[in-house]
């Protein structure tokens, strides 16, 4: 049986004139695909009306907390001590948003005690004890 966490967390949307814009989102990490991160936007805060998730590899997320990472359609670096920089690039155009930094590690942490970043290609099935610490059902 999969484990899926859930993350509520907001970001700061950066517009072309720098100014700033709240906007709720979700982390989510499901162990039925352990190399993946996922972000969910609800549908009132995206272009076209209609909830939207970015998938993206998890080591990405873990890399661009402590340098520039990515080269594709989703990019993450370091904006100093306490605010990480996301960037999503889409035929559409760019979105940058600012997230708290704490709020992606605690994120990150939490994905690691489901499965350890060197088993992602291993069994990715929770025994029994670990699906009821995190509220599933056996």
């Amino acid at each position: 049986m999969p484990v899926t966490l859930q993350q509520p967390t907001g970001a700061r949307l950066i517009t072309a004139t720098d100014q700033e814009l709240a906007i709720p989102a979700t982390l989510r990490y499901t162990s039925a695909d352990p190399a993946a991160a996922h972000i969910d936007f609800p549908a009132h805060v995206t272009v076209d009306g209609e909830a939207a998730t970015w998938t993206f590899a998890r080591v990405l997320l873990g890399e661009g907390l402590r340098a520039p990472a990515g080269l594709g359609n989703v990019r993450v670096r370091p904006a100093g001590p306490s605010h990480t920089y996301v960037e999503f690039h889409a035929s559409q155009g760019m979105a940058v948003l600012r997230f708290a930094t704490s709020d992606l590690t605690r994120f990150l942490a939490r994905t690691y005690t489901i499965c350890a970043a060197d088993e992602e290609t291993a069994s990715t099935e929770p025994d029994h004890g670990l699906v009821a610490l995190h509220g599933g059902r056996v």
